[in-house]
């Protein structure tokens, strides 16, 4: 079934997961919270994060014209790579001056990033990491691909977020990453740069990718391996309210900066979107009612809240679904030109009855994941439905993924997936994944006439997978750590073939 000659097929990495491993020790970026975090001795010996180390990895950063290679031979026309906000910015942008205003509930309704502030940044930006930067997206242009730029892939600054600190403190040191106001501003100043340096030759940009993510595995899921690894869901309410005003800020910004039409049927000169992980949620027992409930108020968490605040303006602070007076907010609505759909798996939900969380954040069903469904299923094993599941333990459910865009398509806006993956260290199951997936896919669009434009597979290569480290395998091409060496896998063909056969 063809999808055109426009549609894209294409790849996703981020900095963090990609670029270092040089054997010789250059390009390794030690400035961010997450670099900290995998090194530190207490994390290693308590198994939250694997021991494997960052600086270890597969070396993007000088091997970048390779691997552009085989996604051309692949016969890709779109590639999703990251920039490391530590990279430009090693030291704090503090000092540089902005207009923020304030609106007057007291959030931050504005912030405004003016010439001479672009001239002070430039002034303090590391320009190695910006020629390079050049050098890389320069490289996929002359190659023919679309090139999206996401600028926040989880890790921050130490200057924005010191997660042992912050941990340690139980939120009273820092700096504190996204629970605090100062990391919006300093967001906003380093999309406008990034703009301005780049937009010449970038055709999407995405502002953060999957934000709820950051906000409930880093402090709602101590044991998640994400930092600063704390249970505290008013501070994860606080940092998804801040990144939401991050998104919004950094729209207006990219759009102010940015120096060229990046595509057609884009309003103004730039092209900014948001890449969001939607797991639809089911609950264990449609029958019963906290099941149902503790379900409901998952999709509205994580599903909802956060495009919905950028899309319609509506900023949900309660968490219970139901719009109250006061909670739209014109500075946030239709800051999105397209959304990125990160899929993987689902949910499958029973609620609890807790008399804390009534009182105290309005909950009336905790939702606890169901075991051997979804994201908590053994590895390389069958689900409680008899599906298949990855290295990760995670469960292979393609319609899932028709759901998610269904979803998603609400909010009216062109759609991408901008990951689609599996843990599959073995080549096993990755091709079956790809075509049940893509079939899917093509029915979206198809028959449910949903906007869906591309598809991104995470991931070309094998990649350091955060607290995992290198044990858990999503590259089409599997990677050689000592002699850095790509091997093609299998289910890389599989990808090929049904390009083709779905352009011809």
């Amino acid at each position: 079934m063809s999808l055109g000659k426009k549609f894209l097929w294409g790849v996703s990495e981020s900095g963090f997961q990609f670029e270092m491993g040089d054997p010789s020790g250059k390009g390794v970026d030690t400035n961010t919270d997450w670099f900290v975090w995998v090194h530190d001795a207490e994390n290693i010996k308590r198994g939250i994060v694997s021991g494997d180390l960052p600086e270890n990895g597969i070396d993007y950063w000088h091997l970048y014209a390779k691997d552009h290679e085989l996604a051309e031979k692949l016969g890709l026309n779109a590639y999703r790579i990251g920039v490391e906000w530590s990279r430009i910015f090693p030291k704090a942008t503090t000092t540089v001056h902005v207009g923020v205003e304030r609106a007057s509930d007291a959030n931050v309704s504005n912030v405004e990033v003016d010439g001479k502030a672009i001239e002070e940044l430039e002034k303090m930006a590391n320009k190695e990491a910006l020629k390079h930067y050049r050098l890389i997206i320069e490289d996929l242009k002359a190659k023919g691909f679309k090139v999206f730029v996401c600028l926040n892939h989880f890790t921050l600054p130490l200057w924005i977020h010191d997660p042992l600190t912050t941990r340690a403190s139980r939120l009273r040191r820092g700096p504190k990453g996204w629970v605090e106001e100062t990391a919006i501003i300093e967001f906003v100043k380093f999309a406008a740069f990034m703009a301005w340096s780049f937009g010449d030759l970038v055709d999407n940009w995405a502002t953060l990718n999957e934000p709820m993510a950051v906000c409930e595995a880093g402090y709602m899921m101590a044991q998640s391996g994400f930092p600063p690894g704390m249970n505290n869901f008013m501070a994860a309410k606080k940092a998804a309210k801040n990144m939401v005003l991050a998104h919004a800020h950094a729209y207006n910004a990219i759009k102010k900066w940015d120096t060229v039409k990046a595509d057609s049927d884009s309003p103004s000169s730039a092209y900014v979107g948001l890449i969001h992980n939607v797991i639809p949620a089911h609950p264990f027992s449609e029958s019963e009612k906290l099941d149902v409930q503790a379900a409901s108020f998952m999709d509205n968490l994580h599903n909802q809240f956060f495009p919905r605040a950028v899309a319609d303006g509506w900023l949900d602070e309660n968490l219970n679904g139901v719009k109250e007076k006061g909670e739209v907010m014109g500075y946030l609505a239709n800051r999105l030109d397209w959304l990125g759909v990160n899929y993987y798996t689902r949910f499958v939900i029973k609620g609890k009855r807790n008399l804390l969380a009534k009182l105290f954040a309005g909950i009336s069903a905790v939702p606890e994941i169901v075991p051997n469904y979804g994201f908590g299923c053994q590895p390389k094993s069958q689900s409680a439905d008899g599906k298949p599941t990855s290295d990760m333990g995670w469960e292979i459910y393609p319609e899932g993924l028709l759901e998610a865009l269904k979803a998603m398509a609400k909010f009216a806006k062109p759609l991408y997936i901008t990951e689609n993956g599996i843990a599959d260290s073995e080549d096993k199951l990755r091709s079956m994944f790809l075509e049940d997936h893509i079939a899917i896919l093509q029915r979206a669009i198809k028959e449910e006439k949903i906007d869906v434009r591309g598809y991104f597979h995470w991931a070309l290569t094998d990649n350091y997978e955060w607290a995992k480290g290198f044990r858990m395998r999503f590259g089409l091409f599997a990677v050689d750590l000592r002699a850095k060496k790509r091997i093609m896998r299998k289910s890389a063909k599989t990808y090929k073939q049904i390009i083709e056969g779905t352009t011809s």
